[in-house]
């Protein structure tokens, strides 16, 4: 028996299979609310696996976004492309992944004007930005240079990776001002309906916002005027944004306020995210959550904030550190609002890994990607799907909702046990090799066939299984 299994595994060396897995986290229901993980791909639980993905491939892809069941993740610069001049390009890819299994679908490399988009730098970050409006049209940025004096939008077709300039946004007197990531909300095609978006200006304390109505062109957003500048921070001693801000749009609450973008969350470098109206005034912030909960402020370094509603309640969404936090590597808080939908009175579920995505340097990017979808289920439920994802240390979907069900069950009682059937032998072996030769599914066994949980079923299982039957 003995000979036989080594002779197994020599014949098998050369073979791996990777599979998506979860955080292996239980997460209780809270109000009857529950949360999965349907799948993660990261330093923390999947390192193998990522390391050979290409979102471990330098710190270019900054953005993630999600669009009827699919995450986008867009990179600047993945590719070298040559043009017909004979230019040398870094093409801008848009790498894809089914939302509900992790699986990774076919890349989308981006095209303007027939040419390859992006620039000879990938550092020019001409996919910085990546997002999806709310009538499902698909939108990249660049990020705009205190050397720029408009910050272009481009939507793009999902089929080709065609890009169309949608809006060249005029900055106006601000146009020294730099920056890195927008936000919107509507209609980017003005067909159906007006579209708001807004930006930060990096190292000041200035932010953006262009509106247009139906059929209209963009114009300055705040009462006529392009830009204004934040007076008031928290915590009190901010001045200004840092690098990397980010801003978040509220729906409104009618139809008429629905795309107005009338409040909004920013969140800076030094600041917490913190609730404004469109005249710069905050409406709600961290400071009582300090006094009444102080182990939920978040620490400074990170900016990542979203928000969405789920049977009539409200929450809020946003990172808790970079990956240099305290106890805290690139995790995001869910937590329901309190009254109003004010962060007085917030009530923490749940903590987004339990144990992390990764705490590895992302060379100073600062943005977490939160971002949901909400859904009906086939027995009538609400269901909000999130995505969390952190530059170059991870990605993951979790469901949230009444009636949501997937993620692993509970770790086997026994190590080795593949086929749960209380004993580890010859058959759990066979079961490994089944999964490797892809006859059978990783999934079938519920995370048992990753026996050594390094996220990849392949021959370095079969010996641990081996081992174990030999009392090694």
């Amino acid at each position: 028996m003995k000979k036989f299994l080594l002779l197994i595994s020599m014949a098998l060396v050369a073979m791996t299979s990777a599979w998506a897995v979860t955080d292996g986290q239980k997460y209780e229901p809270v109000n009857d609310i529950k949360l999965v993980n349907m799948w993660i791909l990261d330093r923390v639980h999947t390192p193998n696996e990522f390391n050979a993905s290409p979102l471990s491939q330098g710190t270019y892809a900054r953005m993630a976004t999600l669009n009827n069941g699919v995450v986008y993740v867009s990179r600047s610069g993945a590719q070298l492309a040559i043009t017909e001049a004979g230019d040398s390009i870094l093409q801008c890819v848009i790498y894809r992944f089914d939302a509900n299994t992790g699986e990774r679908l076919a890349d989308l490399p981006l095209w303007l004007d027939g040419a390859p988009y992006g620039t000879s730098d990938a550092a020019s970050l001409s996919a910085n930005n990546i997002g999806c409006d709310h009538f499902g049209h698909m939108w990249i940025a660049p990020y705009s240079s205190n050397a720029q004096t408009t910050q272009k939008l481009y939507s793009v077709d999902m089929e080709t990776g065609n890009l169309t300039l949608v809006a060249a946004l005029d900055k106006a007197e601000a146009a020294e001002v730099r920056i890195d990531y927008i936000d919107l909300v509507g209609d980017i095609t003005r067909e159906e309906a007006m579209c708001t978006i807004m930006g930060m200006g990096s190292q000041v304390a200035t932010v953006f916002r262009w509106q247009a109505d139906v059929d209209g062109d963009f114009e300055g957003g705040f009462e006529g005027d392009i830009y204004i500048d934040i007076t008031n921070f928290y915590p009190e001693t901010v001045t200004q944004w840092g690098y990397a801000p980010y801003v978040k749009i509220c729906l409104g609450e009618d139809e008429e306020t629905l795309y107005s973008g009338d409040l909004f969350w920013l969140d800076g470098f030094q600041s917490a995210p913190a609730l404004y109206d469109f005249t710069g005034e905050t409406v709600t912030t961290f400071e009582s959550v300090m006094t009444e909960n102080p182990a939920l402020v978040p620490e400074a370094g990170t900016n990542g904030v979203s928000e969405f509603s789920l049977d009539g309640r409200n929450f809020i969404v946003y990172s808790m550190a970079q990956y240099s936090g305290d106890g805290h590597g690139c995790q995001a808080n869910i937590c329901e609002l309190g009254e109003g939908m004010m962060l007085d009175g917030m009530q923490k579920y749940w903590q987004i890994p339990a144990d992390s995505l990764g705490k590895v340097s992302d060379s100073g990017t600062r943005i977490h990607c939160l971002n949901t979808q909400k859904t009906i289920d086939a027995e009538g439920f609400e269901e909000i799907t999130l995505l969390t994802y952190k530059c170059y240390n991870g990605i993951g979907v979790y469901k949230i909702g009444k009636n949501v069900k997937g993620g692993d069950p509970e770790p086997p009682a026994i190590v080795g046990d593949v086929n749960g059937d209380g004993s580890v032998d010859i058959a759990d072996v066979n079961a490994v090799i089944n999964v490797i030769l892809g006859s059978e599914e990783a999934s079938k066994y519920a995370g048992r066939a990753d026996v050594n949980k390094d996220g990849t079923v392949d021959i370095a299982d079969v010996n641990a299984i081996i081992n174990i039957i030999l009392g090694n």
